[in-house]
């Protein structure tokens, strides 16, 4: 390995720290609560390192944002290019959302924790960054469902509207689970996130 690749290898090695510890300390302190400092000494790296890397302690929480977000557009964007139906791919998009929330849970909470909060944590630039990301996600599920709709497999609804239509009815869903004792009377995530599917998918379909 030449010094120019164990360089960058270095960098991210400290940028991964530096993002894992922040990611632990906003679970267990919330934004207001953390500081750069904490970060520094979790992660075991100098504030100044920390500040080489990061301008500010906003600039690596929106970091961690548009990280979880890039995995769960690479994944989505995977389904909707392949040659699968439009109807196959709602279904193995929304089941690819239920997978994400096990597979990749810290970033699941993040998303939860920003999307839960009473203000706007970012400013203008990272947040239209981060907003820019969550777009694309629903423009690919728009562009599964006007698929459908030219290839005379669905009626004409408003692809916009429907996006969000399924979006909100899935993350909704999921967002039960911390009650789901109290309202799921014995049903799994899974069966319901079936159940939405099979009924979000009925209110496209063309009747014979």
């Amino acid at each position: 390995m030449g010094s120019r690749e164990r360089r960058l290898r270095e960098k991210e090695l400290r940028k991964t720290q530096i993002l894992n510890a922040a990611r632990t300390l906003l679970f267990k302190k919330g934004l207001h609560s953390t500081t750069v400092s904490q970060i520094a000494d979790l992660s075991e790296l100098s504030v100044g390192t920390i500040y080489f890397y990061y301008k500010n302690k906003e600039e690596i929480f929106s970091a961690l944002q548009e990280e979880g977000l890039g995995l769960l557009y690479n994944r989505i964007e995977e389904i909707c290019t392949g040659e699968s139906s439009a109807e196959e791919k709602i279904k193995k998009i929304i089941s690819a959302y239920v997978e994400f929330r096990k597979i990749n849970s810290d970033y699941y909470n993040i998303f939860n924790y920003f999307l839960s909060s009473p203000e706007t944590i970012f400013s203008p630039i990272p947040k239209n960054r981060i907003d820019g990301q969550a777009a694309r996600i629903l423009s690919l599920t728009v562009d599964v469902i006007k698929e459908g709709i030219k290839k005379g497999l669905f009626k004409k609804v408003d692809p916009h509207r429907h996006a969000i239509m399924m979006w909100s009815s899935i993350h909704g869903l999921l967002q039960f689970e911390k009650i789901k004792d109290a309202v799921f009377n014995n049903y799994s995530i899974e069966n319901l996130a079936r159940y939405i599917t099979e009924n979000f998918i009925g209110t496209m379909k063309k009747t014979k």
